[in-house]
């Protein structure tokens, strides 16, 4: 490509600083590192949720202990999935009696298929992994799956994560909705939408 036509592609691209994750290192950094220090809200997408464990190195625990000393520190929980949850994570939710009631908030949408953790609004992971154990938890090396994610602190990225997920979240996206009747559980009325949802300005990342 010419030096014109370099310039002119440059001009479209904003450099975003981020680090690439794969396999057991999502674990450390987004579980151990990020969610488990969470200080005002956690906010996570994921096509499936299933029975997840951490390593406390002595040691394994659900992730629902996890969620229930962060509910307990007042952090808010909301978890956007596809599939309905799993019988194991089901089984143990329903004994945490605290996020039963309230402590964390579970939504479903057919249509969601981007993976994310969003902690505090301030830090983002988006990747391949699944809030399950082979995904996100404690898993082995050879049994975890093979996952790539990456992490970011970059605002405008957390602002167009943000806007997506609550876009979903509050069912503003339903109403023109072509798969209502498959849905267990709309989250918004099914009407047309009035006004198209912004979810900011599309960038460009430059390697």
């Amino acid at each position: 490509m010419g030096a014109n036509g370099g310039a002119w592609y440059a001009a479209g691209v904003r450099a975003v600083e981020t680090e690439l994750l794969a396999n057991g290192e999502l674990y450390r950094e987004v579980v151990l590192r990020r969610l488990a220090h969470a200080r005002e809200s956690v906010w996570i997408a994921t096509a499936n949720v299933k029975a997840m464990f951490i390593d406390t190195g002595s040691g394994f625990r659900s992730v629902l202990d996890l969620f229930e000393e962060l509910r307990g520190r007042g952090v808010e929980l909301r978890i956007l999935h596809a599939e309905l949850p799993s019988r194991p994570f089901r089984a143990a939710f329903d004994r945490k009696g605290a996020l039963v009631r309230g402590g964390l908030e579970l939504k479903i949408c057919p249509r969601v298929h981007f993976k994310a953790v969003l902690v505090d609004s301030a830090w983002v992971y988006l990747g391949s992994a699944n809030l399950t154990g082979a995904g996100l938890g404690a898993k082995g090396d050879e049994r975890r799956n093979f996952e790539l994610g990456f992490c970011t602190e970059d605002f405008e990225v957390i602002d167009r994560v943000t806007a997506l997920f609550q876009a979903v979240w509050t069912g503003a996206e339903c109403g023109a909705c072509k798969l209502r009747d498959v849905c267990p559980d709309p989250l918004g009325p099914a009407r047309p939408l009035r006004r198209p949802v912004r979810l900011g300005k599309p960038r460009r990342f430059r390697a």
